[in-house]
């Protein structure tokens, strides 16, 4: 058994992250190329134990009738010297002659050696890209490194990452050795190594700290329907329920704000504002533009426009500081929203209900606008008249019947 050469595998492996078969390939490969840089010639065939590591070098060698045939020693041999291994092998037959490593000459035991490095730094290449590809669109955790130019270098582990100057957030002061969480937006396979792009301004960055932290979230019951995000200053988010035992925001929000709160603590004081999704564009529009009331709301599904009319008190909180309630509150729904309160909204066109009745009314011909019989009864104060039975309004018919039979004579 090759000890020295299993515990080399093994604490390949182990760092590398490479597959014991992948660098069983490259030796075997290392090893015919080296006997091809030796001996001039690709008739060998190189195979190991994976149990014991033990290898076997064959070359295949064609078998001729004497010395005088022979035009490459290193694939053909003698019918004597054949015999020698096998007494009844004939001429034109192959040979396998087992050779030894040792053997080779220095040029190709370098060779064979850089071949296996090479082999090798190809994989862990391969093996860091799959790695962090399949953590692409997803959140990690890393450690600030350095400084490069406005870039920042961010330590995941076996490999860095580049969060560029366009996704840091302008407010962050971020400091070498600060632990942080980054949401790895694209992975590029390069000469190299992988490189990993990663951000801390992408909407889907809040996304997955909810999954992380809210577990309806993670198992599905909880869904965000919508984020809309201006990184360092506030977020909204829209959620909805698929089980109607479940209370979206409640659960997002976590007892005594500890879930959202845990959230806004990573992403450095970043305000977040959870409201309930609706499939209703008005009722919709009306939950983003929370804190401030809402008096109603005209949407146009097919304009993707909508029109809100709030009370006085309140126009500055729906529009809020430099208009980001409103344009937040845009972005999540998807409507372009002009906000008037009550006063404006009188004197403006489409901001009034009565905008939007029919001017043509269809009426009966044979109506004239007037009620042909108006029937008054009298009653004391607020009370209610008392409801007559049949037999009531039989006699009171009856009566009626006969008073105008008696006006006749």
């Amino acid at each position: 058994m090759n000890t020295e050469l299993m515990e080399a595998l093994d604490l390949l492996e182990k760092e590398k992250d490479i597959s014991r078969e992948t660098l069983f390939d490259a030796i075997e490969t290392s090893l015919k190329t080296a006997y091809r840089n030796h001996y001039g010639a690709d008739n060998v065939t190189v195979t190991i134990d994976r149990e014991t590591c033990e290898y076997r070098i064959i070359a295949n060698k064609e078998v001729v009738a004497s010395a005088d045939e022979v035009e490459n020693k290193s694939a053909q041999i003698t019918l004597a010297d054949a015999r020698a291994e096998d007494p009844n092998i004939q001429v034109g037959d192959t040979l396998e002659v087992e050779l030894k490593s040792k053997e080779f000459g220095r040029i190709a035991t370098q060779n064979a050696k850089n071949v296996i490095l090479q082999r090798i730094r190809e994989e862990e290449r391969n093996a860091l890209f799959s790695q962090f590809n399949e953590k692409e669109k997803d959140v990690v955790t890393g450690i600030v490194q350095r400084y490069i130019g406005r870039n920042i270098s961010i330590d995941l582990g076996k490999a860095d990452a580049i969060l560029s100057e366009n996704e840091q957030v302008k407010s962050e002061h971020l400091r070498p050795t600060e632990r942080i969480k980054v949401y790895i937006y694209e992975v590029k396979d390069t000469n190299k190594g992988p490189r990993i792009l990663v951000s801390r301004t992408h909407p889907e960055l809040v996304k997955k700290l909810f999954e992380s932290e809210v577990t309806e979230v993670r198992d599905g019951t909880v869904e965000i329907k919508a984020i809309a995000r201006e990184p360092g200053s506030r977020t909204k988010i829209a959620v909805a329920s698929n089980n109607p035992d479940v209370d979206p925001v409640g659960a997002c929000v976590g007892m005594n704000g500890t879930r959202v709160n845990a959230i806004v603590d990573e992403l450095k004081g970043e305000k977040i504002d959870i409201i309930n999704w609706d499939d209703n564009p008005g009722i919709l529009i009306e939950n983003a533009l929370s804190p401030a009331k809402v008096v109603f709301v005209i949407a146009d599904p097919d304009e993707k426009a909508a029109k809100v009319v709030v009370p006085k008190n309140q126009l500055s909180l729906a529009i809020g500081k430099e208009g980001q309630n409103a344009r937040l509150a845009a972005k999540l729904t998807g409507f372009k929203i002009d906000i008037k309160d009550e006063e404006q909204a009188k004197d403006a066109p489409g901001f009034r209900l009565e905008d939007y009745y029919e001017e043509d009314e269809e009426y009966d011909e044979d109506y004239d606008g007037e009620y042909e019989e108006d029937f008054e009864e009298e009653y004391d104060g607020d009370t209610e008249p008392a409801e007559q039975t049949e037999e009531e309004v039989s006699d009171a018919v009856e009566d009626e019947t006969e008073s105008g039979e008696e006006a006749e004579d």
